[in-house]
């Protein structure tokens, strides 16, 4: 009996010894290193992996076209003649600044985006209001201030164009019974804007009205409690309240309608008929992007097209940094 204890006892080492050199040889196996560098790579490489594609289409549909843009803007390009291109340098720009019809396209803008911008705001600001208190079949109205923004703007301007048409139109037909003699509202200069203003705002007061309305819900009710303890009305809670705890959002709502009426285009477009890419018969109407659309594709000047296509993008920049610069200032008052 000893004989075999002491045989036990000196084979149970030699046992432990061996298994963690079969475990060992299991973990330096090619296959556990194959494994274990699989792993990394994949670590390292599948967020770029995942995010290529993004990259891929916005090179291909938004890098590129942008650069080309920008060198077409140097050159003198037809749309007669794509393989004939002439280096003209600032020439194209030059030309631009000194043309009549360009800034008389950024003026139009201008006007239009006032005319257009500050009422669909402050309508979609008090339409969110009333929203959001408790109202009976309050889904409902949410959805029905959504159904402009989807139609689509040929459908909306073609109803527009019918409203102030000029010899049988709804808009003269309420204006002249109050006494009002008609209004050509295609051939006016400011009748024209008035009438393509209207459209972008039955489009888009909607949809800003639901944006203040998300942002309204945000806002805590604790504060309107302690406001209406205080004796503040409904229009005080409104104006010391609400409006200084949507300052972010109105002012990203500014931006965003200010960028949208510097591209505006299709809805010009569509009013003007015939002469929807002059503008109307004296430009009276035609914005920077008509006038883009005109000079690119009407009269084939893909140079001077591209480079109003640059001075955009400069205009942007500039609303851009403004708004930066006004939003620092909002933090810093807070």
């Amino acid at each position: 009996m000893s004989e075999t204890a002491e045989y036990a006892e000196s084979a149970s080492p030699g046992e432990g010894d061996a298994a963690p050199a079969a475990s060992g040889a299991r973990k330096g196996s090619p296959t556990s290193s194959w494994r274990s560098r699989l792993y990394r790579w994949d670590i390292k490489a599948s967020p770029y992996v995942f995010v290529a594609p993004f990259f891929l289409f916005f090179g291909a549909f938004g890098l590129f076209p942008l650069l080309y843009t920008g060198w077409a803007s140097l050159h003198r390009l037809e749309l007669t003649n794509l393989d004939d291109s002439t280096w003209l340098g600032l020439d194209n720009y030059t030309n631009l600044l000194q043309s009549d019809y360009f800034w008389n396209a950024l003026g139009n803008t201008f006007t239009i985006g006032i005319i257009s911008t500050v009422p669909q705001l402050a309508i979609a600001l008090g339409v969110a209001h009333l929203l959001n208190y408790k109202l009976r079949g309050s889904t409902l109205w949410r959805v029905a201030m959504l159904a402009p923004y989807a139609t689509s703007v040929a459908s909306a301007s073609l109803v527009f164009t019918l409203l102030f048409a000029w010899d049988g139109g709804m808009v003269n037909w309420i204006i002249g019974s109050v006494g009002i003699d008609p209004v050509n509202w295609r051939e006016s200069s400011w009748g024209s804007q008035f009438a393509v203003s209207s459209i972008v705002i039955w489009r888009w007061t909607g949809y800003n009205a639901l944006i203040y309305l998300a942002a309204m819900q945000a806002v805590p009710h604790d504060l309107y409690e302690s406001a209406s303890l205080d004796g503040a009305s409904r229009w005080q809670q409104f104006r010391h309240v609400t409006i200084p705890m949507l300052r972010p959002t109105i002012l990203f709502t500014v931006v965003v309608s200010t960028i949208g009426a510097t591209q505006l285009f299709g809805e010009p477009l569509l009013f003007g008929g015939t002469s929807g890419s002059k503008g109307g018969a004296d430009h009276q109407f035609q914005t920077l992007g008509l006038y883009l659309y005109d000079q690119g594709w009407i009269n084939g000047h893909l140079g001077r097209a591209s480079a109003v296509a640059w001075l955009m993008l400069v205009i942007l920049l500039l609303i851009a940094a403004v708004n930066l610069l006004i939003a620092r200032r909002l933090r810093k008052a807070q």
